[in-house]
């Protein structure tokens, strides 16, 4: 098993994406990349903390590699830009790649400059890539909170037409869930 921790605006998004993917084993929302040590979800909402809320997941490379990992992550957020994914607005949304090894560092300049080559998006990657410091769970609250919430404003509108693209995109590296 690796690890890798993602964030790609709010975590409840990317923590439905990853968790609905074949040889993801665990995707646990949290904080990660500020100096506040164990901060709360009302402290990171400040932007004073220097966190942004992240998923850290749990995968076995030999079902999903990470190169696979960072393809669904670009294709599921705009990490075109700064500090914000659609209304969540702050540093604690900004697209960020946290690696656990070499391998992990590797692959995500890889894969962004190839797109920056190919031009994929029509502004420059902001995505920031990081070696790992910390990592502090979030609450229980904001665990699996799209299966828990699926009428919710935030998830009928913003989470399940993420993951209907998803489906269409990568429904070959889905879960039957």
């Amino acid at each position: 098993m690796e690890n890798i921790i993602l964030g790609g605006g709010c975590f409840w998004c990317t923590e439905a994406i990853f968790i609905s993917l074949k040889g993801v084993h665990e995707a646990i929302p949290g904080y990660s990349g500020g100096t506040t040590e164990n901060p709360s979800y009302n402290e990171i909402c400040t932007g004073k903390t220097g966190h942004a809320e992240v998923v850290k997941i749990t995968y076995d490379p030999e079902t999903i590699s990470t190169e696979g990992i960072l393809e669904i992550f670009f294709r599921t957020h705009d990490p075109t830009s700064l500090n914000r994914q659609g209304a969540d607005v702050g540093t604690q949304y900004r697209s960020i790649i946290i690696y656990m090894n070499e391998n992990q560092k590797r692959s995500a300049l890889e894969i962004i400059s190839e797109m920056e080559r190919e031009k994929v998006y029509d502004k420059p990657i902001v995505t920031s890539v990081e070696n790992y410091m910390n990592f502090y769970p979030a609450e229980e609250y904001h665990r699996r909170y799209f299966e828990k919430n699926p009428e919710q404003g935030y998830c009928r509108f913003v989470i399940a037409p993420k993951m209907e693209k998803l489906k269409k995109m990568h429904s070959e590296n889905m879960k039957n869930i």
